[in-house]
């Protein structure tokens, strides 16, 4: 999609996630604003939900699909599991003046899963009563969600049902860590997201595979997608070098035929009884450092290293985002580091 050289940027629309807001039904057909009485009433617009650890590569996927030729209008969702607003998006390429993305909603200070879902619920419908249509709806959750709640709103909400369907939900997975994460599940019951992710997923990018070691790559990967089927044996894999995939694969699926909609359904009903516990892994925690001054980028480095290498205080970082202004430097800098084992 081409940017217009007088397109103004897209607008944010602000979201009070400290306030549970009861969003009214919708009006009739005939009620509701700017519907022609002589025009069929408008197809929902799908909503693809991109979900994955820590990690991942979920960024880089909405990255890929915002620059991909489909000359589609999109909106994108971002949910950030911290106190600061904008990293997420500052990770993401926007194109000039921010052309590739129709709007932004960004839902901050929770879990997408646990404490914002009315936030979300507000910011779909502020989204689909545009005056401008859109043709799809990106959401990406942060790393730490269980897909189940998140699936509830958009399959069984009443307020939601007839202008927004879910479309699919992919999961993207790091082909070098993966086995760790499912091995340390099954042994301990942590990394319950990674598991839930899995099981909830139509689709499920095995992304990173040039990362897997070289030597019986094609049996790792074999293995890999083995363990994923033993999870979920109706997702489509799609293995993948830096989340470069084929749109028509990911986008427009309509994924939920009579077979996934049971399938999702009975997922649903096994997740009603899940505690906060089972959801999320208790031991994972998000900081914000946040500093108005200019910082040193060598001291950064070196701080960054004593902490994932030398275990300084005492952590482990799955997953490290920022951004940087950097002493002697007019531009800002992005951080970004993974490290798992």
């Amino acid at each position: 999609m081409e940017p217009e050289d007088d397109e103004e940027p897209p607008l944010a629309i602000a979201i009070n996630d400290a306030v549970e807001l009861e969003v009214p039904p919708h009006p009739p057909l005939e009620q509701r604003p700017n519907q022609r009485p002589d025009l069929p009433e408008a197809q929902p617009v799908g909503v693809t939900v991109i979900t994955g650890y820590l990690g991942a590569g979920k960024s880089t996927l909405v990255n890929s699909i915002l620059n991909g030729q489909h000359g589609k209008k999109i909106a994108v969702i971002l949910n950030e599991f911290g106190e600061e607003l904008g990293v997420e998006r500052a990770m993401i390429n926007e194109g000039d003046g921010g052309a590739l993305v129709e709007e932004w909603v960004e839902l901050a200070n929770g879990c997408i899963c646990c404490t914002v879902k009315h936030s979300l619920v507000q910011a779909l419908e502020q989204l689909v009563q545009r005056k401008e249509r859109l043709d799809h709806i990106l959401l990406e959750t942060t790393g730490l969600a269980n897909p189940a709640p998140l699936a509830s709103v958009l399959w069984l909400d009443d307020q939601l049902e007839s202008d927004v369907r879910l479309d699919s939900i992919i999961t993207v997975v790091d082909a070098k860590n993966l086995r760790y994460l499912l091995k340390s599940h099954h042994d301990s019951s942590s990394f319950p997201e990674a598991y839930h992710q899995i099981a909830f997923a139509d689709i499920v990018i095995l992304n990173k595979v040039d990362l897997v070691s070289s030597e019986d790559s094609g049996v790792v990967l074999e293995d890999l997608e083995k363990d994923i089927r033993n999870i979920n044996s109706l997702a489509t894999i799609i293995t993948s070098v830096r989340c470069q995939v084929d749109l028509s694969m990911i986008l427009d699926r309509r994924a939920y035929d009579a077979t996934h909609a049971t399938h999702l359904e009975a997922l649903l009903r096994e997740n009603q009884n899940l505690s906060t516990s089972d959801i999320h892994d208790s031991g994972v925690r998000t900081l914000c450092i946040s500093e108005l001054k200019k910082v040193d980028i060598e001291k950064v480095r070196m701080w960054i290293e004593d902490i994932l290498w030398d275990k300084k205080y005492g952590m482990d970082v799955y997953r490290c985002k920022g951004i940087l202004s950097v002493v002697d430097s007019d531009m800002l800098y992005t951080i970004q580091v993974k490290f798992l084992n």
